[in-house]
């Protein structure tokens, strides 16, 4: 694993939605190793951990990254003050990625609040050949919908309360895609149930599924064991994975849910 840690200046901060945070980054030599799924480390001022925060864009051109983090406690507090010019504490590209197909190929993602940020980067692959299908706990919880557009991705928005789009699951939007549809691919990050209903929608449709993992972390290199998952072995057996340094990204059929 290949990773670099540094001190990087924020060029653009907004807010995307309630605590909700949109940063992009000048970091060349992190952008220029970045992949879509993997994730940076960043120190909070005052905080002994690090944050895992998914990659949301790659510019490797102007040598920047994207990131959409939700604030959830102190730590994601004080990383949402650090205004626009001043410096990140970064730490990455970590993990391993989606593995990306052949731009001509179909490919659907499915996303789940705050797991909707890393999806963004791989459908930008597919294009036209890419759908979207993102769920929220509202209208005014709705983040990246006009950027998964613009990427040529076909995208729908589900909503638990109805205020926005289809009312109910976003599982239930692709169910009824995978009906008609056969892509070559299905990519998912967010809550874990369901991360669990989109790998068995999968494999009844005979669809390869990756699934991008979230877990507490200590070290985000694979040295404090914090973030440890149960997997298949070839042989059939169980072990433990990390999620930092073997994932975040894994074959669903790798996972025992």
């Amino acid at each position: 694993m290949s990773y670099t840690q540094g001190l990087y200046p924020v060029l653009k901060r907004t807010a995307c939605a309630k605590n909700t945070f949109d940063y992009t980054v000048y970091c060349p030599e992190i952008a220029a190793q970045a992949e879509a799924g993997q994730f940076v480390h960043l120190r909070c001022a005052g905080f002994s951990l690090r944050r895992p925060i998914s990659i949301c864009g790659i510019d490797r051109g102007k040598g920047t990254l994207r990131i959409v983090f939700e604030v959830r406690g102190e730590g994601t507090g004080a990383l949402s003050q650090i205004s626009e010019g001043g410096m990140l504490d970064i730490l990455g590209p970590l993990g391993h990625g989606f593995a990306l197909l052949a731009p001509e190929k179909k490919a659907v993602v499915v996303g789940g609040g705050i797991g909707v940020p890393p999806l963004l980067e791989t459908i930008r692959q597919y294009g036209e050949n890419g759908t979207a299908f993102l769920g929220f706990r509202s209208a005014g919880a709705v983040i990246l919908e006009e950027d998964f557009k613009a990427a040529g991705a076909v995208t729908h928005i589900a909503t638990d309360d109805g205020s926005y789009g289809h009312k109910g699951f976003v599982t239930e939007l692709l169910a009824r895609h995978l009906e008609t549809e056969t892509p070559d691919i299905l990519y998912t990050c967010g809550p874990a149930p369901m991360i669990k209903l989109v790998a068995g929608l999968a494999k009844q449709h005979g669809v390869r599924c990756q699934v991008s993992l979230e877990e507490r972390m200590g070290c985000g290199v694979g040295a404090c064991l914090v973030c440890a998952c149960k997997t298949k072995k070839a042989d059939g057996g169980e072990t433990y994975s990390h999620v930092c340094k073997d994932g975040p990204v894994f074959e669903a059929e790798e996972v025992c849910f």
